[in-house]
C-alpha cells in the first residue's frame, strides 16, 4: 500500500468537501477542484478524508491524487507563502494595485499582473512574500517572476528564492594564455 495514499488528510474547521467526478474542497480563503481518477475512491469518515484504491495498478494515481487533495484542503484553509529575494545593485520591485513593476538591470521596466488569488507584499524593495490558496499556481508565478533574472552564476546577481543555496563559479584568471 502507498505510504502517501493511505495517510488520512484530517479536515479543518470550515472546510468542506464534496466528492463526486471531482472532488470539491470549499474553505475561507476560496474553493479547489481536484480530479479523481478511475480506481481511486474517497469517502469522508467524520473530520477525516481518507482515499483507498481498487488494486495495485493504481498505486501511483492513489499517491498523486492524496497529495493533490491534502494541499487543496491546507490551501483553502491556511494558504500557501513562497519568498524571494532581489539580490543586485540597483535591482528592485515596487508594487501597484495588482501589477508588480521589476527594475532588473535591462534597458526597460518590466511589468507582471498577478493572476486572481496570489496576492504580494514586497519588504524594502527587495523582498518579495507571495500569497496563496492554489499551490501549483503559487509555484508557477514564483516561478515566472524568478526566470524574469535568475540569478548569474559569478555574482549571483538576480531573483532567487529566499534560502535558496547558489554555487558561485570563480571568474578568470591571470594572463588569458597568452605567451610572451
Amino acid at each position: 500500500m502507498s505510504r502517501v495514499g493511505k495517510k488520512p488528510i484530517p479536515l479543518p474547521q470550515g472546510v468542506t468537501v464534496q466528492a463526486g467526478e471531482q472532488l470539491l474542497v470549499e474553505g475561507p480563503k476560496g474553493k479547489l477542484t481536484v480530479p479523481i481518477p478511475n480506481g481511486v475512491r474517497v469517502r469522508q469518515n467524520g473530520g477525516v478524508l481518507e482515499l483507498t484504491r481498487d488494486g495495485d495498478q493504481y498505486a501511483a494515481l492513489h499517491g498523486l491524487t492524496r497529495a493533490l487533495a491534502a494541499n487543496a484542503v491546507q490551501g483553502v484553509s491556511g494558504g500557501f507563502t513562497r519568498e524571494l529575494d532581489i539580490v543586485g545593485i540597483g535591482y528592485r520591485a515596487d508594487l501597484k494595485g495588482r501589477i508588480i513593476t521589476f527594475t532588473l538591470g535591462y534597458s526597460h521596466a518590466i511589468e507582471l499582473l498577478l493572476p486572481e488569488g496570489i496576492d504580494c507584499r514586497i519588504d524594502k524593495q527587495t523582498h518579495m512574500v507571495l500569497t496563496g490558496y492554489d499551490r501549483q499556481a503559487l509555484g508557477q508565478v514564483a516561478s515566472n517572476i524568478r526566470a524574469l533574472r535568475p540569478p548569474e552564476p559569478y555574482k549571483n546577481k538576480g531573483i532567487r528564492y529566499t534560502g535558496e543555496k547558489l554555487r558561485k563559479k570563480v571568474g578568470k584568471t591571470g594572463a588569458g594564455g597568452k605567451t610572451a
